[in-house]
């Protein structure tokens, strides 16, 4: 029997192909098999981000979401729906790995911040080799975007979701120093009140896009009514010791 294959959690980085690291862009270019998460009916993102990188004959494997925002988190068929989806995507890599295939899996931003790759990576690292390609965040690449540091001194950074209950976002915006703020999305007015009750509303940056060629960067206060895009995140200086 041949060696089992590996899977390798590749991170692309924020969505700048320059903010690659090297030995993600190696693996991708010699790929015989490249995986990738998707909404269904949509390219994704990942895959969108290594446009021309793939060699020629790759196989692609598209691992589409069976539902993303259509059930909410609290029901519990939300947790029961992605735990097959995950199951079936574990099963076609262990079987490619099985037979000594390689895979790359495709991550946007580093693949254990928030990822969906850490749930295949739980799943079979204990059965055929997994290697993990850690990689830029696009929290950085936000922060980077506003031209000031997100910390100074002994600033104590908190990354809070948008889906977090109001009342918890509130408390962890006024207990920390600096704020990355995610997954805002249809939860944009929830967070903005919970910024100003926390009184940091004033001083919120809105970062869409964040290294990619349509990125904007404004104070959140100058986006009332805006809709965010999913690829947006919130950021609050830390303004603490310095020389």
């Amino acid at each position: 029997m041949s060696a089992p294959g590996t899977v390798y959690g590749v991170g692309l980085g924020p969505g700048d192909i320059d903010l690659m690291s090297v030995r993600s862009d190696r693996l991708i270019r010699n790929a015989r098999y490249v995986a990738f998460f998707r909404k269904k009916g949509r390219p994704g993102q990942a895959r969108r981000i290594v446009e021309g990188m793939l060699p020629d004959g790759v196989v692609e494997i598209p691992m589409e979401y069976p539902v993303t925002t259509e059930i909410p988190l609290s029901d519990p068929r939300y947790n029961e729906i992605l735990s097959a989806f995950y199951a079936e995507c574990r099963a076609k890599l262990r079987a490619l790995a099985d037979a000594g295939e390689d895979i790359v899996v495709l991550c946007e931003g580093d693949p254990f911040f928030y990822g969906s790759f850490m749930h295949l990576y739980t799943r079979l690292k204990d059965d055929i080799p997994v290697q993990v390609v850690p990689a830029i965040t696009g929290m950085s690449g936000a922060w980077t975007a506003t031209g000031a540091p997100i910390t100074w001194g002994d600033d104590v950074l908190s990354v809070l979701m948008g889906t977090l209950p109001q009342d918890e976002l509130i408390s962890h915006m006024k207990a920390a120093d600096a704020l990355v703020i995610m997954k805002i999305g249809r939860n944009i007015d929830k967070v903005r009140d919970a910024l100003r009750v926390a009184g940091r509303y004033d001083a919120a940056w809105l970062v869409e896009f964040a290294t990619m060629p349509n990125q904007t960067v404004t104070k959140l206060s100058a986006a009332e009514g805006k809709v965010t895009p999913y690829f947006s995140i919130i950021v609050v200086h830390g303004q603490g010791r310095r020389p």
